[in-house]
């Protein structure tokens, strides 16, 4: 057996953004049928939630969208993550800087931003976590289509 391809995505608390793409990435992967082949995971740069579940509203808005993120709990990213998973996945450039600055050179895993997956106008997700309900849902949206992208591309990447 191959060994799994493993992802996290990560934003600054990991009780917003992170778990929401978390969520939309292993539905993808579900979907196409290819859980065996993939370890998925979520962090934060900092360790303000660590073992928190994720924001009400995040739980709100999966579920919403028929995913269920309830039972994620938050941790901090950490410098050995960084030589175990495969593709580490930024929110913002503010949190990419904040990896790369743990990874203090060299790294196996292919580290970028999550919204240069989807092909969209914006680069960064923004963080919702200050307001309302209509941020998670925009979240959710772009990071949907952007783990749906991610997916493609890792299958394309790996003849899955």
């Amino acid at each position: 057996m191959t060994a799994r391809i493993r992802v996290v995505f990560v934003c600054l608390g990991n009780i917003c953004r992170s778990p929401l793409a978390e969520g939309a990435f292993r539905h993808h992967v579900e979907r196409a049928g290819l859980s065996h082949a993939f370890e998925i995971d979520s962090a934060g740069t900092a360790g303000y939630h660590a073992g928190e579940p994720p924001d009400p509203r995040s739980v709100q808005e999966a579920h919403r969208q028929g995913v269920d993120i309830s039972r994620q709990r938050s941790r901090k990213l950490v410098a050995s993550d960084l030589d175990q998973f495969d593709y580490v996945l930024a929110m913002d450039r503010s949190n990419q800087r904040n990896i790369q600055t743990l990874a203090k050179g060299a790294v196996r895993a292919e580290i970028g931003l999550m919204l240069a997956e989807g092909r969209s106008s914006r680069t960064e997700v923004p963080d919702p976590y200050y307001g309302g309900d209509q941020g998670f849902s925009a979240v959710w949206k772009m990071v949907d289509v952007a783990t749906a992208a991610l997916l493609e591309r890792i299958r394309t990447e790996r003849g899955l």
